[in-house]
């Protein structure tokens, strides 16, 4: 099993560097001035016990790669750029080829499945980060992270256990789910809290934000009849303590992948497929969701004029989410009861 992965940065970076560790064939295909300190210099892999640069394959294009039946493509880019790399994709392989969702969102495998026929989910679990062109970094100093594999929309096959296998050898803590969607729609409760920290930093009134968010999102999740309850994902403080999560050089990871991006200028953010998920279904099952869709309001706008981290305050968001609500989008509350 050969392995392409598309979005070379934190998880899809942290992947490609473990894998290629264990012994995998792995090419890497980055953009912009990532692809061009990959391309020259490696790829400068970071841990709390390690520090290495890779020398792996790398393009900036799907059809600069020689593909063969054996090949399997890791989706890792932000889930706003998926259609496009889905569209470059399948100019370049058959409808055939495995595509594995390493995203956070819901919406990555249903785009997937419209141009290839073998689709997986995959719920990611690992503290990484990339905030400098040519390097990433993984923040567990025993288990690099969990990743789960699972078809789309349902079930397992022996691809799910050979992907799994991998990634278990390559320092990850893997198994194969035949309901990994159900998986994948808790972490995305607990992804609604990313861009309250991207926006408003950490802090007590920004926790509360973070309640009322997650309200909002299971509110919308139990009217669409969709099962979000997972305590392994939910258990953030016990997976960490599994890694063994510890800083590099001394420093912390500095926040989720929505607030690097902020960090990093990315001009885009992928708020619109985490909350933006639980304001279209609230929206099409009759559930006010204001505060989500406040917040990624406020994230895009944030991001296109690419701020910086810490540009809005709590009071802020539910301000908007008020302003929101006098338009129709339905009534917030100020209590996390």
């Amino acid at each position: 099993m050969r392995f392409v992965i598309l979005g070379a940065g934190a998880v899809g970076g942290v992947v490609g560097a473990r894998l290629h560790q264990a012994g995998f064939d792995v090419t890497l295909i980055a953009r912009g001035a990532h692809y061009d300190a990959i391309r020259r210099n490696g790829l400068r892999f970071e841990t709390p016990v390690q520090r290495v640069v890779l020398e792996l394959s790398v393009h900036d294009d799907a059809g600069a790669i020689a593909w063969s039946a054996d090949h399997v493509a890791l989706l890792a880019i932000k889930s706003q750029d998926t259609a496009g790399a889905l569209a470059s994709l399948s100019a370049a392989v058959p409808w055939s080829l495995p595509v594995v969702c390493l995203q956070n969102g819901v919406e990555n495998e249903r785009l997937a499945l419209r141009r290839f026929a073998n689709v997986y989910g995959a719920v990611v679990m690992a503290p990484t980060a990339h905030l400098e062109p040519g390097v990433v970094q993984a923040y567990g100093s025993v288990l690099t992270g969990i990743i789960d594999v699972g078809r789309y929309p349902g079930g397992v096959d022996e691809r799910c256990g050979a992907i799994a296998g991998a990634l278990s050898a390559a320092n990850f803590s893997s198994e194969a789910r035949a309901d990994v969607m159900r998986l994948k729609y808790a972490k995305l409760i607990v992804n609604l809290g990313n861009a309250v920290h991207a926006l408003c930093g950490n802090g007590p009134d920004s926790d509360e934000l973070i309640t009322l968010a997650r309200q909002e999102g299971r509110a919308a999740l139990r009217a669409a009849g969709i099962d979000c309850v997972a305590e392994e994902v939910d258990d953030v403080r016990g997976r960490w303590e599994r890694m063994q999560v510890r800083g590099i050089d001394g420093r912390e990871r500095a926040g989720s992948s929505t607030w690097q991006s902020l960090a990093r200028g990315a001009g885009a953010i992928e708020t619109d497929y985490l909350n933006g998920e639980i304001a279209l279904l609230g929206r099409l099952h009759g559930v006010a969701t204001p505060v989500n869709g406040a917040l990624c309001e406020l994230a895009d706008r944030v991001a296109r004029v690419r701020g910086e981290p810490g540009q809005c305050s709590p009071q802020d968001v539910l301000a908007q989410a008020r302003a929101g609500s006098m338009l129709g989008c339905g009534t917030v509350r100020s209590g996390s009861g």
